[in-house]
Parts: C-alpha cells; sequence; structure tokens
C-alpha cells in the first residue's frame, strides 16, 4: 500500500497542478502616470493585469474571452517552449486565428520543465501598448540561491493616446521616414513615483521586466547593487552591476542586498535610452525617480545622477549554469539584412532581405497541418512570410545583419538560443558592418542564452539553436511598431513531426474559432487547399517605389503637393471672389511688388517665344 501511495505521490508531482483562469479582454478606464485618464486593456474590468504563478510541469487552462468589441485579439506567453502544444504559442496567423469579440479561446498547455520570470501579452497589432501584458513566473522549489522576500518590478513606456489610434499616422504617407511616436512617459509598476518599502539586512529577489512595446531603459539604484542570476528564464553565474540595460521583453531577476541601517532612503532610477527616439520633445521626462524607502518618517531622495550611461551590463559575458557549451556547427544558416525602406505607396516599412513580413490567409501552422507531403515545401507558406523549412535536431545559426542606425530588440518563440557573436555598433558616417563566418572573433565555449537579445546600430548578431521543438515560431523584432511594419521571419520546425502528433492538431476550440472570425483554418498562404504550390490571391507587400525614389523625395513630394493643394484652393477663393483690384490684393498678400511682377512675367514670356522658336 505504501509502495502505491508514493507512486501515486510521484505521478502527481510529474504531472503538477491545473491552474484554471477565466479572464475577459475589455477596455477599462486608467491613469497610471497621472496625467491623462484614457481606455486600457483590462481583465474582467480589472488594470494592471495580475501576475500569474505557476510551477514546473503544471498545466495552464487559461479561457481568454474576447470582450473588446470593436477589435480580435489573441495572447502569447512569451518564452514558453509550449512542447507538444504549437497552437497555444499565441501570435495571430503563425499558430492561431485572431479571436474575434464574443469569442473564448483556451489556451491549455503545460509548461514543462522550464522556470524563472516570463510574461504575458496580446500579440495582436498595439494592444501590448494598449496594457494588455502581465508577468508570469514559473516558481522553482529548488532555487539555488538564498533569499528573503520577493518582488516584481515592471519597467515600460507609456502613450497617452491608444496604440490603435497611433497606428494609421504611423503607417503613412506623411510619415516617410518611419518615425515611431514618442511615448509621454516611463512607468515602473505601472505607475509613476513608487515606493518600494525595505527592511535592513535582507536579500531580495527582484524580478524586474520590460513590457514596454519600444524604447530600452537603463537601470540603477544608489547605493545598492543588482547581483544579476537569470535571464530570460535561464540561470546563469552570477555577476555583480550597478546599471541594467533592459530592452523590451526582456527580464533580469538579481538579488538586492540591503545595508545594515536605516539611516536613509535612496533612489531608484530608469532613463529612457534616448538614441532611441528620433525626436526628443521638450515636456518629456528622459528620468524616473522611484524610491527604496528604509523608514518612511524620512524624507524621499531626490534624482540620482550617474557619471555615464555607457557602464551597463553587458549581458554577452553571462554564462548560463547549466553548462551547455556551444553547439556544433550549423547544419541550416539564415542570414538576413535588416532595412527600413519604403514602399511605392509611400509607407515606410521593416524588412529582412527585402521582405516586409505580410500575413497570409491562413495560420501557417494550419498550413502546415493540412499540408500533408506538401508541408515540407517552404514554398506554400508564401512568398512574403520569409518562411524556413528546418529539419528535426538540426543546429541552426540566424545572422542578423543591420544596416539600420538604431537598435533592435530581436525574439524566437519557442526556444532560447546561443548568443555567440554581437558587433560593436557602428558610427552613422561609417557603412555597416556585417558578420563573417571566414573572419570573427572566435565564439564563446558557453555562450550565453535567452530568447530576446539586442543588434547594435549597423552591426550583427549571430544566434545558435537546437531545432528539438517541433512547430511555427516567429521570429521578430519585439519593437511593436517594427513588428507593425513587418520586420519578422517564421521557422517551420520539423513539419513531418508536428503533422504525425495527435497533440498537436487543431483543436474543436480553435477550430471554432476560426470560423467565428471568418478564417480559413485550412490550405497553403493563399488559403488554396486543392493546390498548395498554387499561390494565386495570396497577401503580398506593396510594389517598390521607382527605381533612385527616396524617403527624402517622397517627403519633397509630399510638401509639394501641400502646397499646390494650398495654392489651389488660394485660386479658388480668388477666382470665385468679386473683389476690385484682385492682383493688388494678391500681391499684397505674398508681400510682392507688383510692378516688378509684372516685368518679370514680360521678360519671362519673351524668353519663352525666343527659345520655342
Amino acid at each position: 500500500m505504501f509502495k502505491i501511495l508514493l507512486l501515486l505521490s510521484l505521478i502527481s508531482l510529474a504531472l503538477g497542478e491545473t491552474h484554471v483562469w477565466n479572464y475577459t479582454a475589455e477596455w477599462v478606464d486608467a491613469n497610471p502616470d497621472g496625467n491623462l485618464d484614457r481606455k486600457v486593456i483590462g481583465f474582467n474590468g480589472e488594470w494592471p493585469l495580475p501576475v500569474l504563478r505557476v510551477k514546473k510541469n503544471d498545466r495552464v487552462e487559461f479561457y481568454l474571452t474576447n470582450g473588446l468589441e470593436d477589435a480580435n485579439t489573441t495572447l502569447h506567453f512569451h518564452g514558453l517552449f509550449q512542447p507538444g502544444s504549437a497552437q497555444m504559442d499565441g501570435p495571430e496567423m503563425i499558430t492561431q486565428c485572431p479571436i474575434p469579440p464574443g469569442e473564448t479561446f483556451l489556451y491549455n498547455f503545460t509548461v514543462g520543465d522550464q522556470v524563472g520570470t516570463y510574461w504575458y501579452h496580446s500579440h495582436s497589432p498595439g494592444q501590448t501598448g494598449d496594457g494588455m501584458r502581465g508577468v508570469f513566473i514559473i516558481e522553482d522549489d529548488d532555487l539555488p540561491y538564498d533569499y528573503d522576500e520577493e518582488v516584481v518590478i515592471t519597467v515600460a513606456d507609456w502613450y497617452h493616446k491608444n496604440i490603435t489610434e497611433l497606428i494609421p499616422d504611423f503607417l503613412n504617407l506623411y510619415n516617410p521616414t518611419g518615425a515611431e511616436p514618442i511615448p509621454q512617459n516611463i512607468l515602473l509598476n505601472d505607475t509613476r513615483n513608487n515606493t518600494w518599502n525595505v527592511e535592513p539586512n535582507k536579500t531580495y529577489l527582484a524580478r524586474f521586466v520590460n513590457i514596454g512595446g519600444f524604447v530600452s531603459q537603463y537601470i540603477y539604484m544608489e547605493g545598492h547593487e543588482f547581483e544579476i542570476i537569470e535571464i530570460d528564464g535561464v540561470y546563469v553565474e552570477p555577476q555583480t552591476t550597478e546599471m541594467l540595460y533592459i530592452t523590451v521583453a526582456q527580464r533580469y531577476t538579481v538579488l538586492i542586498k540591503t545595508k545594515d541601517n536605516t539611516d536613509n532612503n535612496y533612489a531608484m532610477m530608469t532613463r529612457f535610452d534616448i538614441d532611441m527616439l528620433d525626436v526628443i520633445p521638450s515636456d518629456l521626462e528622459l528620468n524616473l525617480t522611484s524610491y527604496i524607502v528604509y523608514d518612511s518618517d524620512k524624507d524621499l531622495p531626490g534624482q540620482y545622477y550617474v557619471d555615464s550611461l555607457d557602464n551597463f551590463f553587458d549581458d554577452f559575458t553571462l554564462q548560463p549554469t547549466n553548462n551547455e557549451t556551444l553547439f556544433d556547427d550549423p547544419d541550416y544558416k539564415i542570414t538576413v539584412d535588416v532595412a527600413m525602406d519604403n514602399l511605392g505607396n509611400g509607407i515606410n516599412y521593416a524588412f529582412f532581405n527585402n521582405i516586409t513580413y505580410t500575413y497570409p490567409k491562413v495560420p501557417t501552422l494550419m498550413s502546415v497541418l493540412s499540408g500533408g507531403d506538401d508541408a515540407s515545401d517552404v514554398s506554400i507558406y508564401g512568398s512574403n512570410t520569409n518562411s524556413h523549412v528546418l529539419q528535426h535536431n538540426d543546429v541552426i545559426d540566424i545572422v542578423v545583419n543591420n544596416l539600420d542606425t538604431g537598435k533592435h530588440p530581436f525574439h524566437l518563440h519557442g526556444h532560447v538560443f546561443q548568443v555567440i557573436a554581437r558587433g560593436e555598433p557602428v558610427d552613422d558616417a561609417d557603412p555597416p558592418v556585417a558578420f563573417d563566418y571566414d573572419n570573427h572573433t572566435e565564439f564563446p565555449e558557453i555562450p550565453m542564452q535567452r530568447d530576446v537579445v539586442y543588434v547594435n546600430p549597423q552591426s550583427y548578431i549571430v544566434l545558435r539553436f537546437k531545432a528539438d521543438h517541433p512547430g511555427v515560431w516567429f521570429f521578430h523584432c519585439h519593437i511593436d511598431w517594427h513588428l507593425i511594419q513587418g520586420l519578422a521571419l517564421q521557422l517551420i520546425e520539423a513539419p513531418d513531426v508536428l503533422i504525425a502528433d495527435p497533440e498537436q492538431q487543431i483543436t474543436q476550440n480553435h477550430i471554432d474559432v476560426c470560423k467565428a472570425a471568418g478564417v480559413p483554418y485550412e490550405g497553403n498562404a493563399a488559403a488554396n487547399t486543392k493546390d498548395f504550390l498554387d499561390l494565386s490571391g495570396e497577401n503580398t507587400q506593396h510594389k517598390p517605389l521607382p527605381s533612385g525614389f527616396t524617403a527624402r523625395g517622397i517627403v519633397a513630394l509630399v510638401f509639394s503637393c501641400i502646397a499646390a493643394v494650398l495654392g489651389l484652393i488660394a485660386i479658388t477663393i480668388y477666382g470665385l471672389a468679386d473683389i476690385k483690384n484682385i492682383e493688388e490684393h494678391v500681391a499684397e498678400d505674398l508681400h510682392v511688388d507688383i510692378s516688378d511682377a509684372e516685368d518679370e512675367v514680360s521678360e519671362s514670356r519673351s524668353s519663352l517665344i525666343e527659345n520655342r522658336y
């Protein structure tokens, strides 16, 4: 009997607990920075969204009902591998149909062996910036570090307008350079002037998550240090620093040791990376001061200044505690050039190798599962999806050569990757530097691992991973604006294994959501179910600009058109008006001496006649 009970206990531990959550995404009122009331996306009428906690091997049953009424939605559990459950990964039209208003989607998966700090957010355009994001923690009963108390600290940029309002102005002929909208504020734990009450002689485990949509941030504290122990769900050999640099979607778990007295309170600072902003409005506060409070009766500190922001910690030096050595040479290489440019409609887009990601008519995972023998043919996934078919357990390199003058944080779904090379930033005045397999610094023996990493301006990164998680995985810039511009590609990993696995087949709930959304759940990227090699009618990007036409040319064209329209309006007004001495009035409005103007017209007319004959 004892053996049976022990066996049942071990099975229970292996299977884990089941967490059932029922949430309705809906618009609620909020004013996180204290400056403006606006609509945000809350759950069950509340915002910020809750911190969700599970443990290894736990099961999640997350019922998401779309109560937005005016928009589709989705949910992505960022950083989770989704073993056997690729359809639960969340990106719209990649692994799932969007959830239309009034419908409920069940995200049903096991978290597996992962532990650490993650987050969840909408993967429908703009909704992360509108507040649909929260922290997801996989607790570890065997955490190899001692601490007294845990704290979760989120940082984010914040806009006073809804992102869905800003998108039409962003993707617009009148924004030909693709300048991103500038946030109005920095938030810490979805507020400003945050107070963190601490006790002396304690060790705090702090989970930092950048849940914003655009700007990377520096984080530093007066009189305290960060001891880094985990990044993006990967334990690392501890390293101490005075400053973190955290891009959107990255996570750092650190230990912070408090002082042995309560003599003072201290400032915790977060600061925008201003190199990511095209313009800096005069009223934009670049620093946010929060407070580490030992004694609430004492004065709060002022802003804490540092000599330089160049001393932030370089995550490339971190070494995972699993001591996983560099994978073997790659079986398959994906090399992409990042560029921002205009297409024939005058709008600025983002490109991998001249392709701006254009969503297919059928979610790609469903094209795999309905593709049969054609599923290994990359062409069925569309001309504008930048797709790559990977073989099971192959070693893959992704080389990103950044031709752009800005940083980009890139995220790979379904995996962590080894970061085996990252070039130094290159000055705008110099040409970009691409990675060269025949001439590079030595790869680290035990590379840093994470699921989001930034590439420096006009430089490169090289990422290596093993294709051991069958599924369809998105690789994209995690700046919301750049994903909206199309800076993404997709990896179709082990399609034969996916098709053969009964656990990977589309659930009936998923099919019902697709039907309600009016989205096909079978066929190639063009929704063709009869001939998967026929892409007639697929979604494609706009045609290119005429040769030699640049963003500067578009600016000139736009303002010329504006001037022409204003000129026509003026002509119409004056032409329809019954005004005596109209010539004198027009000349006066234009600050022109009419006698001089008449002389110039006469001379021009004579010259024109001479040249014509």
